[in-house]
């Protein structure tokens, strides 16, 4: 009997929480992982990239908090890759650097199981960066020191502190912060000067991050009396000063928010690239996705005669990609649409359409169904003037789409023939074990949350697992989405146009008020 085929595993360094921090090499494993046996130091934009195909096992590790202790973690490498699946373990920062990572390989080497991996951006040198510090300058250090405050057998690590003052340079101590009282005066005691600067930063590479700056003497009681807490690491050094000149992070113009998109899930997000060169902490929350219908009877009736149509108008890029992808199914291309005009719903679809190679004839000025709608019945007047009949216009669109666009061409009268695409459905929370939901939006520390539509506020309401939702700050695209998000007693932030750039003012906006 032939043996089973066994599986591969790959240690994959998650960076220190910016998702932008996540290498391609990284995401591109995820993108293909049957497991992920992931950590909570992974940071929460990371998360959002996981495949909703994949099986998620949290093994909850932080520093001094292993609820799963790592000789089980090294069972369920093992276990799932014998299982034949590609298991992803996803740790914060780089596997390697106090990340156990080596432990993790010796069970996996010894049963033959096959293994890559991928480093990650270690929080050693880009939560200082991230703060303004360079770990090294040619003007005040020539080497740099990476120290974890604890060990594998004893919560403080045995630090030889007269070795490290001797050798000079950057110190930066990982796990450290209970121990900081300690590993300050270790310093002192073995000879560093009172006033070297230090610094212990909170949350590197956040939204949220925060940083105190003082020298190793008075250090820990500075931490104590800002509340700084835990995930930060603590520095020492003269590049702690550098500080004041080099900070550049919170100085963004949305440095310091942290905003979650809705987005469909099957769709990539301008608005999220946008925001985020601009600063922003992304949390991508999809709260819906869209769905293809298929055996799709009507549209393929609908474009063997697609000569009929006078008009095509589509509300959405998902319509679009719809409705050209059963056109190419059909073995047909443009040269088939004949004198077929397009009409657009608003900019992001108008780009859709022309993509494809065909120019748009029809845009509102206003991104509304209603719009679009009316638009389209004004056309059809001085259509019928013209050539003595009135326009057929066919509409590829949601399944369950609003009334607005049609209730226009009704009261004129135009014939139109409305056709289901695909489905919008809201997406299930993927629950775990008891340390709950992937993401945990209740603890997450949002500042605001971003909508795109109605069913994005829907499907958020049902998947955020909060009951009080009158502290939810949110920017919608429109007043549609407006309207459905005040139903839920949200603060409510409205873009000027239904546009993601107006969205992208409105969050400038916000800021700057």
């Amino acid at each position: 009997m032939e043996e089973e085929k066994k599986g591969k595993v790959w240690l994959v360094g998650a960076g220190p929480g910016d998702a932008g921090l996540f290498t391609l090499k990284g995401k591109a494993v995820l993108d293909q992982a049957d497991v992920v046996v992931y950590d909570k130091l992974v940071g929460q934009g990371v998360l959002g990239m996981i495949p909703t195909a994949a099986e998620l096992i949290f093994v909850g590790k932080v520093s001094g908090h292993h609820p799963v202790p790592q000789q089980e973690i090294n069972q369920i490498l093992l276990r799932e890759a014998l299982a034949g699946k590609r298991v992803v373990r996803l740790k914060g920062g780089d596997p390697f650097v106090f990340g156990r990572g080596g432990e993790e390989l010796e069970l996996l080497r010894e049963h033959g199981i096959s293994f890559e991996i991928v480093p990650g951006i270690t929080s050693a040198v880009s939560v200082p960066a991230y703060n303004g510090i360079p770990v090294t300058h040619r003007d005040f250090v020539s080497s740099l020191h990476i120290i974890t405050g604890h060990t594998k057998k004893k919560d403080e690590a045995e630090i030889d502190y007269e070795a490290l003052v001797k050798l000079g340079g950057t110190f930066v101590f990982l796990m450290g912060i209970s121990a900081m009282p300690k590993i300050c005066q270790g310093l002192l005691n073995a000879g560093m000067e009172a006033d070297m600067p230090a610094a212990v930063l909170e949350r590197g590479t956040s939204a949220h991050q925060r940083r105190v700056v003082s020298d190793v003497s008075h250090l820990p009681e500075e931490a104590a009396k800002a509340g700084i807490q835990t995930p930060a690491i603590i520095v020492v050094g003269k590049v702690c000063a550098l500080e004041k000149e080099f900070h550049w992070a919170e100085d963004r113009p949305l440095g310091g928010l942290k905003i979650a998109l809705t987005r469909p899930q099957d769709r990539p997000s301008s608005l999220a690239d946008k925001l985020s060169m601009l600063g922003a902490e992304i949390l991508l929350m999809p709260t819906i996705e869209t769905k293809e219908i298929a055996d799709n009877q009507l549209l393929e009736e609908a474009i063997a005669d697609i000569r009929r149509f006078d008009y095509v108008a589509f509300t959405s890029p998902v319509g679009v990609a719809g409705f050209f992808k059963k056109l190419r199914e059909m073995k047909k291309d443009i040269r088939d649409l004949g004198n077929v005009q397009f009409a657009a719903i608003g900019s992001a679809t108008k780009a859709a359409i022309e993509k494809m190679g065909i120019l748009v004839d029809l845009m509102p000025s206003v991104y509304s169904g209603e719009a679009l709608g009316q638009l389209l019945a004004d056309r059809a007047a001085l259509w019928g003037a013209k050539v003595g009949k009135k326009p057929e216009i066919l509409i590829p669109r949601a399944k369950i789409g609003t009334d607005e666009v049609l209730r226009p061409l009704k009261e004129a009268e135009i014939r139109f023939t409305d056709i289901p695409v695909y489905d919008t459905v809201e997406v299930l929370e993927r629950e775990q074990d008891a340390h709950g939901k992937l993401i945990d939006f209740a603890s997450a520390d949002v500042d605001y949350v971003a909508f795109t539509s109605a069913s994005t506020v829907r499907g958020f309401v049902s998947s955020c697992g909060l009951t009080d939702l009158t502290g939810i700050k949110a920017v919608c695209i429109g007043e549609k989405t407006a309207e459905e998000a005040a139903k839920y007693g949200m603060e409510l932030f409205v873009a000027r146009a239904a546009t993601i750039d107006s969205m992208v003012e409105c969050f400038l906006g916000l800021e700057q008020a």
